[in-house]
This record gives C-alpha cells, sequence and structure tokens, in this order.
C-alpha cells in the first residue's frame, strides 16, 4: 500500500504541475462549467465529438492538486475513446476512489487515482472533471458537486 501512495502523490503533482490538455480546443463541439464549492475547484471542460468518438478533450481553470491532477489523467485517458467506452472508464475510476472492486485492466494508469479513497472528503475534488466531460457530453454546461 506505501508503494501505491508514494506513486500517487508522485503523480498527481506531476500532473498538477505540468498538466496534459490544460487550454481551450477552438473547435469544441461540447463544454461544460465545473465547480466544488468546498474547496474552490472550478474548471471548464472542453470536448470535440465526432461522431461518439471524443476526438479532443481538454480544461481550463483552477483548483487544488488533486482536481487539477485528475483533470489531466482524464484528458489523456478519454482522447480518442468512444462515449460508451469512456463511461466505462469513468464508472471503474469512480469504484476506485470509493474503495469498490474495479477491473484494473480498464484503469490502467487511471489505478492510481485510487489513493484517493485515504482522503474521503477528496474524492469530490477527484471527481470534479469527471462530471463534468459527463456533462459536456450530455450538453449540460454547468454542474456543482454539492458539499453536503
Amino acid at each position: 500500500m506505501s508503494d501505491l501512495r508514494e506513486l500517487y502523490q508522485q503523480v498527481i503533482m506531476d500532473h498538477n504541475k505540468r498538466p496534459r490538455n490544460f487550454r481551450e480546443i477552438d473547435q469544441a463541439n461540447h463544454l461544460a462549467h465545473g465547480n466544488n464549492p468546498l474547496c474552490g475547484d472550478k474548471l471548464v471542460v472542453y470536448v470535440k465529438l465526432e461522431g461518439d468518438v471524443i476526438e479532443d478533450v481538454s480544461f481550463k481553470g483552477s483548483g487544488c492538486a488533486i482536481s487539477m491532477a485528475s483533470a489531466s489523467l482524464m484528458t489523456e485517458a478519454l482522447k480518442g475513446k468512444t462515449i460508451e467506452e469512456a463511461q466505462a472508464i469513468y464508472e471503474q475510476v469512480h469504484k476506485s476512489m470509493t474503495g469498490e472492486e474495479t477491473d484494473r485492466n480498464l484503469l490502467g494508469k487511471l489505478e492510481v487515482l485510487s489513493g484517493v479513497k485515504e482522503f474521503p472528503a477528496r474524492v469530490k475534488c477527484a471527481t470534479l472533471s469527471w462530471h463534468t466531460v459527463h456533462a459536456a457530453i450530455d450538453s449540460e454546461h454547468d454542474i456543482s458537486i454539492s458539499t453536503e
């Protein structure tokens, strides 16, 4: 478990300091705003869909290290996936963060996000971008993670 915790911390710090796909997509045809009032995380997720394939996905915003790192990891994982594949990945990521049994093959390097289960109050930080991309794909425009 200490190896996973160390890897979790390294990956979170790396993706927080150097977030991948931290940009707007000029030709995005879907977007949503996400807000976590608990810790002040705010982001916009941009998605360019071609049919049911996520051709490109990115984000802009600010927030805690976990929120920014999770968004960065998410964009890398979802690019090129179908909406159905993205939903399956989200379900596995959410299960991993809440301590449920997961399909480790489907998670791949996203398994590192399971480290957030050690900090239950931070699960909302880590899932904000995932909820927001889901809202973007479904053409909803704003979401807010409840603090209750």
